[in-house]
């Protein structure tokens, strides 16, 4: 019997997902807890392609990204929890709520993502996490979100 791995490389994560360039936005998953809990981490770069229109000049990343990264990480949690990687797995947003921005996530920064699971379980289809991306120990965003897990045949 082998053990569950309590972090994912980016092997390991794109065995999970399938996100690729340019929407893969998760480098590393780390204290994964099962189902219950996970950290994400992506290092953020110039080189990424939505910093060329947003915005010239001063480049942010997007909120939406943000979000999008938090719920890869949770992606990410379940699959390696759930031993899913094969890549038939496909993840849809249900809804987000309680969404809040609170700082700049800008080339150089480290988003660290603390995902924790609020409602989900092995065979199920329907989970619920909340989410907190960090920079520094600054919160940059929070969100609850709620995703579809969809297992291809």
């Amino acid at each position: 019997m082998s053990e569950t791995p309590t972090s994912a490389d980016i092997h390991l994560i794109q065995a999970i997902l399938p996100h690729r360039y340019p929407f893969l936005l998760v480098d590393k998953v780390r204290a994964i807890d099962g189902t219950s809990s996970a950290v994400g981490i992506k290092n953020v770069t110039m080189n990424e392609p939505h910093f060329q229109g947003h915005f010239p000049g001063t480049p942010i990343m997007p909120g939406v990204t943000i979000v999008e990264a938090m719920a890869q990480t949770a992606a990410v949690m379940v699959g390696t929890t759930l031993n899913l990687t094969d890549g038939n797995m496909l993840i849809y947003f249900m809804g987000i709520d309680g969404c809040k921005f609170r700082r700049k996530v800008i080339p150089g920064d480290v988003l660290e993502m603390n995902i924790e699971t609020t409602r989900g379980k092995a065979g199920g289809k329907v989970w619920k996490f909340k989410g907190v991306a960090t920079v520094d120990g600054e919160m940059a965003a929070e969100a609850e979100f709620t995703a579809m897990m969809d297992m291809q045949g």
